[in-house]
C-alpha cells in the first residue's frame, strides 16, 4: 500500500525534472549552444553543442535531486541540515565567537605580508583581490544598517557609492583636493543624498520602497552619464590622485615613501597601503554599527524592522528613524566610493550599475540580515569565488576549450542564492544576539525576527 505514493512521487519528480530540462534547453540554445562574435565583415557564428547538452543534464539532475530530497519528501534534507547547523551554532560557547573574531582580525592585519612571503609571484594579484573583498565587506556593512537593522529594502545603494566616488573625483579635478581631505566630504555628501532619498519614501514600505530606491539609483547613474560638461559623461574622470602617507607619495623618487624611510622601492607597497586604508575604513564601519545597535537609535531601527505600527505606538519618530538609517548607511557607502575612486584612478557611470546594488544586497541577504560576520563570509565566498573560477581549468575539458567560467558568474550567483534560500532561508548566520537584555543574554533564532520589509 505504501509503494504507490513513492512511485507517484518519483514519477512526478521525473516529469518536473524533464520540464526543467526542457526549459533549460530552450533558453540555453541561444545563450550557450550558439555564440556570436563581432568579426570583420559581420558576425562570426560558432556552436557549442557539447556545453549545451551538459547544461541540460546538469539542470535535469539538479531538479530531480531537489524534487526527491527537498520538495516532495516528508523529511527534507535542507531541514535536517539546517537543524544540525543550528544545533552546532547553539553548542558553540558565546566567548568562542569573540575569540574567533579576534583571530580573523589578527589574520587580516598580517594578510598582505602573508601573501608576499608565501606567494611572492602572485602577491599583487591576491592583495588586490583582498582589497576588492574588503570594499564589498564595507559596502555590505553599510547596507546592513538599512536592510538588516532598519528593515528598509534598498535596491539603489549603489547611488551612494557613486556619489562618494564622483564627489572625490570632481573635488580633485576642479579644486585639486587630496584624498584625505575629500574623504569626509564625500561621506557627508553621500549622507546628504541619503536624507534626500529618505524624505519621499517615508510613507512607503516593502516592494514600493524597493521600486523607489531602484529608481533613485538609476536617476543618479543617468545624470552622471548625461551631464557631460561636469562629470565627463561616458568618458568618465581619469587622473584621480592616489592617497599619500602624511604627504609622502608611494612612488619612485627622492621625495617618495621608500626614499624617506631609506628602503628599496617596490610597487607592492602601494597595494599594501591601499589594503590597510580600506581595512581601517571597514573596521570603523563595523565598530560604529555595533555601537549604534546598543544606543536608542539602534533599538529604534530594530523596532521599525519588526513592526512600524507598533513602533509608532511606542512614541518613536519613524520619520527620523528612517532618515538616520538612510543617511548613516549612505555615509559609509560614500566613504567606500571615495576609496574606490582613488584605488582605480578612473571612474565612469558604467561602474555603478544596478548589478552592483544587486551584488551588495545579495551579500547582505546570503550572509544573514543583521549579521556582521555573515556579511564577511558572503563577501569572501561571492567575490573571492570569482577568482577561484579563473583557476578551474578542468571545466574546459567538460564544456570545451572555449569555455570561460567567469562569463557565467551571474548564473553561478543565481544558483548559489537559490541553494542558500532553499537550505537556509534566513541566511548563513540566522541567529541574533539581542542588543539589550534583562537577565540573561541568549541567541535569538532568525525565525522570530522580521524579514526586513519595513512593516
Amino acid at each position: 500500500m505504501r509503494a504507490a505514493p513513492t512511485t507517484n512521487r518519483f514519477a512526478d519528480s521525473l516529469r518536473d525534472a524533464a520540464a526543467a530540462a526542457f526549459l533549460a534547453a530552450v533558453l540555453g540554445f541561444f545563450l550557450i549552444g550558439i555564440r556570436t562574435d563581432i568579426a570583420p565583415g559581420g558576425l562570426d557564428l560558432t556552436t557549442r553543442w557539447g556545453a549545451w547538452i551538459v547544461s541540460i543534464l546538469v539542470v535535469f539532475a539538479g531538479r530531480l535531486a531537489l524534487s526527491l530530497f527537498v520538495f516532495r519528501t516528508d523529511n527534507p534534507v535542507t531541514q535536517t541540515l539546517g537543524g544540525a547547523l543550528s544545533g552546532v551554532i547553539e553548542a558553540v560557547p558565546g566567548g568562542l565567537g569573540k575569540w574567533l573574531g579576534r583571530a580573523l582580525l589578527a589574520f587580516a592585519l598580517v594578510l598582505p605580508f602573508f601573501f608576499t612571503n608565501f606567494f611572492p609571484g602572485r602577491d599583487r594579484q591576491f592583495i588586490d583581490l583582498a582589497i576588492l573583498i574588503m570594499t564589498y565587506i564595507m559596502l555590505g556593512w553599510g547596507l546592513n544598517i538599512v536592510v538588516g537593522l532598519a528593515g528598509l529594502l534598498d535596491l539603489g545603494y549603489v547611488a551612494f557609492y557613486a556619489v562618494g566616488a564622483y564627489s572625490f573625483a570632481l573635488l580633485a579635478h576642479y579644486f585639486e583636493i587630496g584624498f584625505w581631505s575629500a574623504l569626509p566630504l564625500a561621506g557627508i555628501l553621500a549622507a546628504f543624498w541619503g536624507v534626500i532619498l529618505g524624505f519621499p519614501v517615508l510613507r512607503l514600505r516593502g516592494d514600493y520602497l524597493a521600486i523607489v530606491t531602484l529608481a533613485f539609483g538609476e536617476i543618479i547613474r543617468v545624470v552622471l552619464l548625461n551631464w557631460y560638461q561636469f562629470t565627463g559623461g561616458p568618458d568618465g574622470i581619469s587622473g584621480i590622485p592616489k592617497p599619500t602617507f602624511f604627504g609622502l607619495e608611494l612612488s619612485r623618487g627622492d621625495d617618495g615613501f621608500a626614499a624617506f624611510f631609506g628602503i628599496e622601492y617596490d610597487p607592492i607597497q602601494r597595494f599594501i597601503f591601499l589594503y590597510y586604508i580600506i581595512l581601517i575604513l571597514a573596521l570603523i564601519t563595523n565598530l560604529v554599527t555595533i555601537r549604534l545597535r546598543k544606543l536608542p537609535i539602534g533599538r529604534a531601527w530594530e523596532a521599525l524592522r519588526e513592526d512600524e505600527i507598533a513602533c509608532r505606538s511606542l512614541g518613536i519618530n519613524t520619520r527620523n528613524t528612517k532618515l538616520t538609517a538612510f543617511s548613516i548607511g549612505a555615509l559609509f557607502g560614500g566613504l567606500a566610493g571615495s576609496f574606490f575612486a582613488t584605488r582605480q584612478g578612473f571612474i565612469s557611470p558604467e561602474s555603478f550599475t544596478f548589478l552592483e546594488s544587486a551584488i551588495i544586497l545579495a551579500i547582505v541577504v546570503l550572509g544573514g540580515l543583521g549579521s556582521q560576520i555573515g556579511v564577511v563570509i558572503a563577501s569572501v565566498v561571492m567575490i573571492g569565488g570569482i577568482e577561484m573560477l579563473r583557476n578551474l581549468g578542468f571545466l574546459t575539458h567538460v564544456f570545451g576549450p572555449g569555455f570561460d567560467p567567469v562569463q557565467y558568474r551571474m548564473l553561478i550567483f543565481g544558483l548559489a542564492m537559490v541553494f542558500i534560500m532553499v537550505w537556509k532561508p534566513r541566511g548563513l548566520i540566522s541567529t541574533r544576539e539581542p542588543s539589550t537584555v534583562l537577565k540573561e543574554k541568549k541567541r535569538i533564532d532568525a525565525g522570530m525576527v522580521a524579514q526586513g520589509e519595513g512593516h
